[in-house]
């Protein structure tokens, strides 16, 4: 049906390195030929996606001479205004090459720190060309394998330096990046640093420009820790921090699998889409994921049209949860408020704070109270089935 096909204003992102992938694992090569981004930008516009992201080497050669890397890029800039497309986010590859095998903002060699800093600043500065406005920080290898080689705090205080030296960056360049951090709690290291949603958000409040940063929460990196990530992503947003929000599908448990959006746990990935709907979140919506490797090119563009249109078809069953009646007069109940309590604690004055305090309360009543939970949650199951 046609609300379930993508379009331009559905704000869907996929990376470059995503539908680039080309299948290598550490068990085997690749499977699929590399794609031009010329042709990635052309076949994502075609199937009604907004733009695309990328790392810096996604693009650009980590070797590239200056002329070579201007050549490429517009190249690319003119790929982007042929096909409509756009780049929401940029970021850099502080992961892949051996320079950084012991970290990049957080390692022990100063050098390294400096080479890491410069790198991304190269990058904000190819991210800035292209149009980008948020720009995503992922600590791959921000972390360790033993903590005797690093005091947790050394590492702590290097990742803010580092931060705070680029925000200064983009201000003083214009730039006006919002800056988003992405949790992750293993993976490629034993341990990294930031493990969490929680964990970003305490540590941006120690920064020196706090309100230029948020989070890039990713539905894998929560899901393979065994964590809830729709109560990550309800805490970012409460927060005023979800800058970007990478999605994907991942069983729990497992290596970081980035499968296709939807391919695992379809009420998980409901209640994600609910909350972002009903939040009115107004950023992309970018697929972090790739193609399994038993697939060639066809199979890459089933990919990304899978992820697409599993999005709308959730889009369109939190639209039918909130118009369900039964499910709605449950909800209801549940809230129902007619002795005023839930204004009472929304305003701790003296006056509400001694009125709590003289309330009798019977503990009998509130405890054999029934829910209906039960029915509610059976009640959503045969909605995403069909069967409302």
């Amino acid at each position: 049906m046609s609300q379930y096909v993508p379009k331009k204003t559905d704000r869907f992102t996929f990376g470059l390195w995503t539908v680039g992938n080309i299948g290598r694992d550490p068990f085997g090569t690749a499977v699929r030929s590399s794609l031009s981004a010329v042709s990635i930008v052309r076949k994502l516009s075609e199937l009604g996606a907004y733009g695309v992201n990328l790392h810096d080497n996604d693009l650009v050669p980590i070797d590239a001479a200056p002329a070579e890397r201007d050549s490429i890029v517009s190249e690319f800039k003119k790929a982007l205004a042929d096909y409509d497309m756009k780049v929401p986010m940029a970021t850099t590859n502080l992961f892949y090459d051996p320079a950084f095998k012991e970290g990049a903002f957080t390692a022990n060699d100063p050098k390294v720190r400096a080479y890491a800093v410069q790198k991304t600043m190269r990058a904000m500065d190819l991210g800035a060309e292209l149009g980008a406005k948020v720009y995503v920080f992922w600590g791959g290898r921000e972390g360790t394998e033993t903590d005797a080689c690093k005091d947790p705090r050394d590492g702590i205080k290097r990742y803010r330096e580092c931060l705070n030296f680029l925000a200064a960056y983009d201000e003083e360049q214009g730039y006006n990046y919002r800056f988003a951090i992405e949790p992750k709690p293993n993976e490629p290291r034993g341990d990294i640093y930031l493990p969490t949603v929680g964990a970003a958000l305490g540590f941006i409040s120690t920064l020196d420009k706090s309100d230029k940063f948020g989070v890039n929460p990713e539905y894998a990196h929560d899901t393979m820790a065994g964590l809830n990530f729709v109560h990550a992503v309800g805490q970012a947003l409460d927060a005023g921090k979800l800058f970007h929000i990478d999605l994907n599908g991942q069983k729990p448990g497992r290596y970081d699998q980035d499968y296709r959006f939807g391919a695992e746990d379809i009420k998980a990935n409901f209640f994600l889409v609910k909350l972002l709907e009903e939040s009115g979140y107004q950023g992309s919506l970018h697929f972090d994921a790739h193609a399994y490797r038993t697939e060639d090119e066809e199979g890459v563009w089933d990919f990304a049209r899978g992820c697409m249109r599993t999005y709308l078809l959730l889009k369109e069953k939190a639209h039918q949860f909130q118009q369900d009646a039964e499910i709605q007069a449950i909800l209801q109940d549940v809230h129902s408020d007619a002795e005023g309590y839930a204004q009472l604690l929304a305003a701790p004055t003296a006056e509400n704070r001694s009125k709590l305090n003289a309330t009798q309360f019977n503990r009998e009543i509130l405890g054999s109270r029934g829910y209906r939970y039960e029915r509610l949650d059976q009640l959503t199951t045969e909605l995403l089935l069909g069967m409302r």
